[in-house]
């Protein structure tokens, strides 16, 4: 548990407005509101940092969305400009793509996406068009990353999609770190504490990992988990999924070295 989160609240306000001060002074900061806890956080958080004129939500369904009220809740309680892009017209363009590719289909062995393929294909296409919209925004835009720190332990992201960003508010934070900083910021309850789901499978993310938050953020932060199995899969998960969160590894030709000035030498 944060011991102040208001505390913690206001230094994450300080950072953004630090960051944006260096890395974009006179930008506006560009969030996917997924209606979820962490999206909201960090909407919230940019708001009080860049004021909400300069925040630009972007709500995007695949499709229907069962929960989208909760997006459109969020963006009107900020009080920030928002839009609707549905990126289904695309996803169906990819798979069209992909799918109607019959020597790609013979060279996999499969008559349609993959599994992988058609769960990590949504969350790049929205980040895709988060950078689209930060490129036609008036004075240009950075895009917020909004994963937490218990998400990225056991790679519960997609590489490229919302694992992305320009800059990152919560990624040191565990789910229920962000939960209090949501609380201190006035969000809406219901939106702060509900577990996430991704809309399609049935399942909440929780019933999906087969392990609670809770005792992620457990293991996470004493390295204690009652049940060995949950242990040993929650570790699994780390090791596999830490490509997520390294740097892309880069080939360096022997004997090359590079002053700070970047000249080979």
């Amino acid at each position: 548990m944060l011991r102040d989160p208001v505390k913690t609240k206001n230094e994450i306000v300080q950072w953004i407005r630090e960051y944006f001060d260096k890395n974009g002074k006179g930008c506006k900061a560009v969030i996917g509101i997924s209606g979820g806890k962490d999206s909201s956080v960090a909407a919230a958080l940019c708001a009080e940092a860049l004021g909400r004129e300069n925040v630009v939500g972007v709500l995007m369904p695949n499709g229907v969305q069962s929960d989208i009220s909760d997006s459109v809740k969020l963006v009107e309680a900020l009080g920030i400009p928002y839009v609707e892009l549905n990126i289904n017209a695309a996803f169906k363009g990819m798979e069209q793509m992909l799918a109607g590719n019959e020597k790609l289909m013979e060279m996999c062995g499969l008559d349609g996406l993959s599994k992988d393929a058609r769960i990590n294909l949504p969350p790049r296409l929205r980040m895709a068009t988060l950078y689209a919209v930060g490129q036609m925004v008036p004075g240009g835009a950075r895009v917020v990353n909004t994963c937490n720190a218990s998400e990225d332990y056991v790679g519960y992201s997609t590489k490229f999609g919302d694992c992305a960003g320009d800059f990152s508010p919560l990624s040191h934070l565990l789910v229920h770190e962000v939960r209090q900083i949501g609380d201190c910021l006035g969000l809406p309850e219901d939106l702060v504490h509900k577990t996430p789901s991704d809309g399609l499978s049935g399942q909440d993310d929780e019933q999906k990992l087969g392990f609670t938050y809770a005792v992620l953020d457990h293991y996470v932060l004493t390295g204690e988990c009652e049940d060995q199995a949950t242990k040993e899969k929650i570790d699994r998960m780390h090791k596999n999924n830490l490509h997520k969160l390294e740097p892309m590894p880069a080939f360096v030709p022997d004997g090359s070295e590079r002053t700070d000035e970047g000249a080979q030498v």
